[in-house]
């Protein structure tokens, strides 16, 4: 995939933000944004299946993980309380997720992976693992690793 057809700007020079010279384009969130929406262009173009990233989330740790809680899930996958309820809702209505209470405890919900969800996840990991290298296929092999190092830094 080319730059053009991803629509990235080409790297700009950096400027010191001042009070006086706020360069939108130069401040962090801006260029993670601007990062995050071609990851999603490049995701919504090579997974299957129609998953968005936070269900591909969710089924890749249910995958990881096994069985657990929807509140344990949604930490697990950085989503809160609402979004991963939505998450599993839908998950659950395509068939690749099921949920049920906790043996242990009535008033957890615990969330695990349908047979189907399992194939489904078998299948679009080698995709996945594609988005990924793609994403990153701008930099050299050293450049990544710095660059995920950075990241964590920052999480």
């Amino acid at each position: 995939m080319t730059r053009a057809a991803i629509k990235t700007p080409l790297p700009r020079p950096r400027r010191k933000a001042t009070a006086q010279a706020y360069v939108l384009e130069d401040q962090i969130g801006f260029i993670l944004r601007q990062v995050s929406q071609r990851h999603s262009t490049i995701f919504a173009e090579r997974i299957g299946s129609g998953l968005t990233p936070t269900q591909w989330a969710a089924l890749a740790k249910l995958q990881e993980s096994g069985p657990c809680s929807q509140n344990q899930l949604g930490r697990l996958t950085a989503m809160d309380v609402a979004t991963i309820k939505g998450v599993i809702d839908r998950l659950t209505a395509r068939g690749l997720t099921e949920t049920g209470p906790d043996s242990e405890d009535a008033r957890r919900l615990m969330v695990s992976l349908t047979k189907a969800g399992q194939a489904l996840v078998e299948k679009e990991t080698v995709n996945a693992i594609a988005i990924s290298e793609a994403t990153l296929a701008p930099l050299a092999p050293k450049d990544r690793e710095i660059l995920l190092e950075l990241l964590e830094k920052l999480r």
